[in-house]
Formats: structure tokens, sequence, C-alpha cells
């Protein structure tokens, strides 16, 4: 998916300043700029005596902390700069945050989705930070400690004064989203709840990649793409073009949470909590959720293995 994404990117690109002797690339039109370049000048975090020598021994003795997570995924959470090799984003952005805080170098590793999980239970991973959502099922086999928020977003054609804020605002509607999804899930419900209320069903679309829902939104093919709110609201202030018009839940009835995940009673979890906690408390959580204009998904404290999605 690295090629269509940075493709997409491409369109909305222009130089704005530099970093050092180098351009730096950052999206335009919008309100967020962006660095997309490989050299990311992130924000960085001192480290905390008290938090690291709570770190275990045998990764104490490493000097580094091996986090895995898929690059698979749309801007701003864990992609591919400008030279399509250096992984970038939120994610990378909090954890090497972390690693600052507990006294060790942050190596940022690519996997698959699969891959991700199967990393983390031999231990060659020994966090994922991959937009990972609490679950019931995980918290049987992971320790988690959270720091954003799992939301949706209806993205639609800025200006369109239409808003969602529950399942009648979509009937009759013309929706696109993902297939196999939790989102397309809950559409699914929605359309159908309001057929059996006598409403119109909702139209649902499916595309290939986040290039076709954007084009299909700017030439009026579709009302309006419910995805992960990350990547709507990102689009959203960087292209200038639409805007956010519903949040939910991901996970529906329960409040999703976006978690770093652990190999379960492995000793990393209370450390990497107080770590977040720390950064929380420093402003540099702030700062970092600011620079991808992701602030709205914001937790005022990190938790160690909160109630999760139900089981399915």
């Amino acid at each position: 998916m690295r090629k269509p994404l940075l493709a997409a990117l491409a369109l909305l690109l222009t130089a704005c300043g530099t970093v050092g002797a180098e351009p730096e690339p950052a999206t335009g039109g919008g309100a967020l700029n962006v660095n997309l370049s490989p050299q990311q000048n992130r924000v960085t975090a001192a480290e905390d005596d008290k938090i690291a020598s709570k770190v275990p021994e045998k990764f104490r003795t490493k000097g580094e902390l091996v986090i895995g997570g898929s690059a698979g995924t749309a801007p701003p959470l864990r992609f591919y700069a400008t030279d399509d090799k250096t992984v970038i984003g939120v994610e990378t952005d909090i954890a090497s945050l972390v690693a600052d805080t507990l006294g060790l170098k942050p190596r940022l590793e690519v996997s698959s989705w699969e891959n991700l999980f199967v990393g983390l239970d031999s231990g060659s991973f020994d966090l994922g930070l991959s937009n990972i959502t609490v679950t019931e099922a995980r918290k049987e086999k992971y320790d988690f400690a959270t720091y954003r928020l799992d939301t949706l977003a209806f993205e639609a054609k800025k200006g369109g004064g239409w808003r969602v804020k529950e399942p009648k605002d979509v009937a009759g509607k013309v929706i696109a989203v993902t297939s196999g999804t939790n989102q397309e899930k809950i559409l699914v419900d929605w359309s159908t709840k309001n057929v059996a209320a006598g409403l119109q069903a909702t139209d649902i679309k499916y595309f290939q990649n986040s290039s076709d829902y954007y084009l299909a939104l700017q030439s009026g093919r579709i009302d309006a793409y419910l995805g992960p709110n990350p990547t709507s609201a990102y689009h959203a202030a960087t292209s200038g073009q639409t805007e956010v018009i519903g949040n939910f839940s991901g996970g529906a009835s329960v409040q999703g949470k976006i978690a770093v995940t652990t190999k379960k009673d492995n000793g990393l979890i209370a450390p990497v909590q107080e770590a977040l906690n720390q950064l929380i408390a420093n402003g540099k959580y702030a700062e970092v959720l600011k620079r991808w204009g992701l602030s709205d998904e914001a937790v005022p404290t990190s938790e160690i293995n909160p109630v999760g999605l139900p089981k399915t």
C-alpha cells in the first residue's frame, strides 16, 4: 500500500521551509502542515531515572526497545516518509517518546498486522504500537497501556452543513466504507434499523484505497466516508477540502481505546504506563498529537488493561 498512499499525498505537497539544509515536504491547502520527509526532527523527552529503573533487567541490558508495527496504514498513524523506507507517524513519535523516558533507544520494526502479534508472542518485539485497540479477547494474551481513543469519523466535502449524530442521519445517504471493518458493521446495522423504522436504506459503497474515496467525495458520487478518525482528521486538516461531520466510538456501545501492547506479565507494562503519564503531564504527548492533528483523541491518563471491546 505504500505507493498508492504516497501518490495520493504527492498531490497535496508544497515546499514549506527547511530542516537544516534539507527541504521539508509538507501537506498543503489546509490548516495543518506536516513534515513528510525522512528528517523528522521528532519531539524528544529526557530519561526519567526513577521510571527507567523499573524496566526489567532483560530489557535494560539490551539498551534498546524493539517496537513493532504495521506501516501499511494510512497517514498519520504509521506510514512511510517520502523516501518510501523511513517509517513515520504519530505511532512512531509516541514510541520514541516512551523509549526516551525509559532511557532506551527505540528500534522501530515493520511487520504485517498478523506478524505483529506473532512477534509479540515470540518476544522478538518488546512492544507493539500500531493503532491496536484493547479487546477482552486480546487481554487474555497481552498487557495494554492506553494512549489514544479509538474513534471513527464521517468525513464529507467541506461546507455541506450536514452532520451525523445518530443513525437516522445516514438514511438515504451514499456512504463509503472499507469492507470487512468494524465501521462497515456499524453502518450496516444503522441502515437495517432505519429501514425497520420506515426510513430509507443507506447506499453503501466500497472502494480500493483512500485516494478513491476522496475523488468520489469531490465529484459528489458519495455523501461521506466512514473510517478511522485519525485518517479523516488528518486528511481534512491537510487538504482543506473535507471536514469531519460526526465522531463515534470504534467500539459502538463501549468507548474503544488504543494502547501500547506487550506480552502478558513480562514486567514492561507498568513502566510504560508511567512513562506515558509522565509524557501527558510534561506536555510532550500533547505536542505529538497536535503535530499530527489528533488532539481530539487525547486521553487524560494512561490506563493499564481497561475494559476492552467485548468478545464477539
